[in-house]
């Protein structure tokens, strides 16, 4: 990769054309070239870890359950990807559903997928909070990155969170594995810069940015590096190359990488 570009990253996959989430979405992502691949994380019932955004599944699966409630046999016998094209039926176009790349996705099955790509593949795990698991998400993300050799330096994957405690917690318990604090409102950085750690990489939206022209500013001259979420057009990726990030987490990664002459 280029270093004087940022790293594309799949925001949940390549999320704008396939459904969020699911390991069609992250083949797509891989295919399309995404130097990376961001994912949420939540527990289940059980203690394992899926990859999806909501607390619940109304948006993705139509179903009224609660992912912490839930054990992974009854999310596997879900649709998580129909939602996206609720016209399939309609379109001869449209791609069959397929019960492996398009059911609810494992975090340790997305791990296999970049272990086993042809290319050094990075992954970015975002943990969930606040959750009726506490810190025990983090600590699952930990021993499994740890199964992968992936619990230190040198890492391919970084975790991150809106929740302070929970990047302390990953630090303690994984020193020298990468860490984002990811910043929703441009109003919290000036608490946050004075509690993070030196070496933690800042994660703003790209919508604060470009209405926080003087927080852009300031991030920019902080000393941290900057992965920014979620950057899908060429005015969003402008803003991102002008302020020097290192990472653009987009729902289009062949767009953000055409734009940048990749």
């Amino acid at each position: 990769m280029d270093a004087m570009r940022p790293q594309v990253v799949a925001h949940r996959g390549a999320s704008h054309e396939n459904a969020e989430h699911t390991l069609r979405a992250y083949i797509a992502a891989l295919d399309e070239g995404a130097e990376g691949l961001e994912a949420d994380v939540r527990l289940t019932a059980d203690g394992h870890l899926v990859c999806v955004h909501d607390r619940d599944l109304r948006r993705t699966a139509s179903n009224r359950g609660i992912i912490s409630t839930m054990e992974l046999a009854e999310l596997d016998q879900l649709d998580f990807a129909s939602w996206k094209n609720p016209w399939a039926e309609l379109d001869d176009e449209a791609p069959a559903l397929d019960e492996d790349l398009d059911k609810v996705l494992t975090l340790r099955k997305l791990l296999e997928t970049a272990a086993d790509y042809d290319r050094r593949v990075e992954i970015a795990i975002e943990t969930k909070h606040p959750t009726r698991y506490g810190g025990l998400v983090e600590r699952r993300v930990v021993d499994m990155l740890r199964d992968f050799g992936w619990g230190g330096l040198g890492s391919p994957a970084r975790v991150m969170s809106f929740s302070w405690s929970a990047l302390q917690r990953v630090e303690r318990m994984a020193p020298g594995l990468p860490v984002v604090i990811l910043v929703e409102r441009a109003h919290h950085w000036p608490m946050l810069r004075r509690v993070i750690g030196d070496d933690w990489i800042v994660g703003p939206g790209i919508k604060e940015l470009q209405e926080h022209p003087k927080f852009a500013r300031r991030l920019a001259r902080s000393g941290h590096d900057l992965h920014v979420w979620t950057v899908n057009t060429p005015a969003e990726l402008e803003t991102c190359l002008e302020l020097g990030a290192r990472a653009v987490i987009s729902d289009r990664p062949a767009y953000m990488l055409e734009l940048l002459g990749v």
